[in-house]
């Protein structure tokens, strides 16, 4: 018993004894594992500097799968008042047409134009012999003069009654008589002085001077009026509904201008137009008045006519190189905020002055659309654009990028 104590008091001794080297070595390894607080700042800032490499990596994996920026002209849509329209193929025709004819027979003794001059109203163009004409209203004058002096001293025997009334009634008769030859004299003598009826341009002449004429004879020369001038077309019998619905409008005017351009268009009024279809051609005749000053439209000449038919307010027009044609129909790319191009699908319409085309729908005022290097693009692609020069358009291949575009629709 007394021994079991001993031992027991030694162990507990031995056990005092070694507990403090066990605490001392605990708190020695808790010491060792502690992390500075600037590890945890430098593990932070390692981690996303890694981060950031993998992300500007593959970033640039990306942007070198992508393919670079096309090139392509662009242009905003505009907005502009334009006319609704027929093109038409006319000629053009005198707006009066004279053939001089002699009145009185006689030899010609002189000429006073030159052929192909322009002429106006009242020149001279021809003498014919004057003097038959010239005795015979002599003679009708001194014939008047004794009438009128027969009638006189008739007057006065009336008066006093010593005359007959018959011999007045034929004395008044032959005073009238003779006024009458006199003036027809006169008129026949005028004859003789041929002057030009109207203004306008003179053709060629028939007769030269010493050819006896008469008003039997063929005509001596032709006067043609030129300004204005008659601007001839004819409308197809399918237009007739179009036509008919603005005809009599305040807008309907006919443009005439020649097919080289050369000169620049001339606006001109209706004039008219026929009521009956031509049952050969089935068409309508039309006709148009066109100012002419300077002589530059000539009668007979083909020209091309533009029927206008109303004004179209606040029209959408693009470039018309803009308009491309897939299987699907005309579209355009419309070039976003972020320069990428969206394939949009349109309804074209007249092509307008200055290489426009209206857009009825598909496009709105004030976006922007690739006018040339539509070949390279596709729906959704980066372009680099640059603005669209009217003056220099890029060449456009418009068969192949039908074909480009109908391998993504």
């Amino acid at each position: 018993m007394k021994a079991n104590t001993v031992f027991g008091h030694h162990k507990t001794l031995d056990h005092r004894l070694s507990e403090p080297p066990m605490r001392s070595q605990t708190k020695r390894v808790r010491a060792n594992q502690r992390i500075p607080k600037w590890a945890y700042l430098l593990f932070i800032l390692l981690a996303g500097f890694v981060t950031y490499w993998i992300f500007q990596q593959r970033a640039a994996e990306v942007k070198a799968t992508q393919p670079p920026a096309r090139p392509a002209s662009v242009v905003r849509v505009i907005t502009r008042d334009v006319p609704l329209y027929l093109d038409e193929i006319g000629t053009c025709a005198a707006y009066e047409t004279v053939q001089v004819q002699a009145q009185v027979n006689g030899v010609i003794m002189a000429r006073h134009f030159q052929d192909g001059s322009d002429v106006k109203k009242g020149d001279l163009l021809f003498t014919i012999d004057p003097r038959p004409f010239q005795a015979a209203l002599d003679q009708a004058k001194a014939q008047a003069a004794l009438d009128q002096v027969t009638l006189k001293r008739q007057e006065d025997l009336r008066t006093r009654k010593v005359v007959a009334q018959q011999d007045y009634d034929i004395a008044v008769a032959n005073a009238q008589k003779s006024q009458a030859v006199a003036e027809a004299a006169q008129v026949n003598l005028d004859y003789c002085f041929i002057k030009s009826p109207i203004n306008g341009r003179i053709g060629l002449r028939n007769v030269d001077v010493g050819n006896l004429v008469g008003p039997s004879s063929p005509a001596l020369v032709t006067i043609q009026g030129l300004d204005p001038i008659y601007t001839d077309f004819t409308v197809a019998e399918n237009d007739l509904p179009l036509v008919r619905k603005y005809l009599g409008g305040p807008n309907v005017k006919v443009e005439t201008y020649l097919a080289d351009r050369s000169i620049a268009p001339r606006i001109g009024e209706l004039y008219f137009i026929d009521n009956a279809v031509q049952p050969g051609s089935g068409t309508v005749k039309a006709r148009g008045v066109t100012p002419n000053p300077d002589r530059a439209l000539w009668p007979m000449e083909f020209v091309r006519v533009r029927f206008i038919l109303d004004i179209l307010s606040n029209a959408t027009l693009v470039p018309s190189q803009a308009v491309q044609i897939s299987q699907s129909g005309p579209f355009v790319f419309v070039v976003k905020p972020d320069n990428t191009v969206e394939l949009r699908t349109v309804t074209p319409g007249q092509p307008q002055q200055g290489d426009l085309t209206v857009i009825e729908n598909g496009v709105k005022s004030g976006e922007t659309v690739v006018v040339t290097g539509q070949l390279a693009l596709s729906p959704g692609a980066k372009i680099a654009p640059q603005p669209y020069d009217a003056h220099t358009p890029g060449p456009i291949d418009r068969s192949a990028a039908s074909k480009s575009a109908a391998s993504y629709e």
